[in-house]
């Protein structure tokens, strides 16, 4: 019987295990910078986008030494966003999985260097991957630009701007913040993958990335209200006090369920288009649907 928790453990450990082997080696000159890199790098978590690329490696036939580095460098990125985002110029929040931000741990201006580090060190990771060959050197790119300006940062810079304008709310505006934000970071461990097995199944699981982002960010939004702190690991109802755009504040607590249901079917059928096993990745999306942290 398939046991998708033991198979999350494993891709987990994988994973864990080669961090804090890489980790080891962020040591500084004045230690500060790297113990404050190493606090957020280190803390935990769920890991869910390291996971999701050891896990779409493996339907593809991709080599795990291969992908490691991409997923570490991707976790080096969302943990740099993690310590900027919880700033008070950001959304001002005290605890990150259960502890301390990295800036109440340290201050707000190591803190802003951490990120910084630990976004450099990541690009300089998936750099020296790209000295392998050009589809490395693609999935470098991806890496890059999904982090950036036309990802990542894009995404926090709407929310932003629509959070301080008092526009009114649009499905359009939600959409672009939901898929550029949360979603890019979950689409590049489904396409470097691909990427490094010459672009196999790379439109449908774009597709499928696309879905599970938005499903991800449902669902938090969902958790900001419904959820608690002990599980989830910080600060509850800030998305209503700080009157952010969220699915919640669109179409209610209901309709957005309703969608994250509809996502949810979504991903269920782009998945039966891909002619491997793709067990893990259909309880991986069940388990973001349900998830209570």
């Amino acid at each position: 019987m398939y046991d998708y928790q033991q198979k999350y453990a494993e891709y987990l450990q994988t994973f864990e295990s080669y961090l804090h082997t890489y980790a080891e080696n962020l040591k500084t000159v004045p230690p500060i910078l790297g113990e404050a890199m190493r606090y957020s790098l280190l803390s935990g978590g769920k890991r869910i986008r390291p996971v999701l690329m050891l896990a779409t490696a493996e339907v593809l036939g991709v080599e795990q030494e291969l992908v490691l580095p991409y997923a570490t460098a991707l976790e080096m990125i969302h943990t740099y966003s993690l310590i900027h985002d919880d700033l008070p110029a950001m959304d001002n929040d005290d605890f990150r999985r259960g502890k301390p931000s990295c800036h109440k741990a340290y201050g707000e201006a190591y803190a802003i260097l951490a990120g910084d580090a630990l976004l450099n060190q990541a690009l300089s990771l998936v750099l020296e991957m790209a000295l392998k060959g050009e589809k490395y050197t693609l999935a470098a790119k991806l890496l890059s630009d999904f982090a950036g300006m036309n990802g990542m940062i894009l995404g926090q810079v709407a929310d932003m701007q629509h959070t301080a304008s008092g526009e009114a709310i649009t499905e359009k505006t939600l959409h672009f913040i939901q898929e550029n934000k949360t979603g890019k970071l979950l689409l590049a461990p489904l396409l470097i993958p691909s990427i490094l097995a010459d672009n196999r199944y790379y439109i449908r699981l774009e597709q499928f990335g696309k879905e599970l982002g938005r499903l991800f960010q449902i669902t938090d939004d969902i958790l900001d209200v419904e959820g608690e702190f002990d599980q989830i690991g910080k600060s509850v109802g800030k998305d209503e006090n700080s009157d952010k755009l969220t699915c919640v504040k669109l179409y209610g607590l209901q309709g957005a369920k309703l969608r994250a249901d509809e996502c949810l079917a979504r991903c269920r059928a782009l998945l039966e288009g891909i002619d491997c096993n793709t067990d893990f990745l259909e309880n991986l999306v069940l388990s973001v649907r349900e998830r209570k942290a």
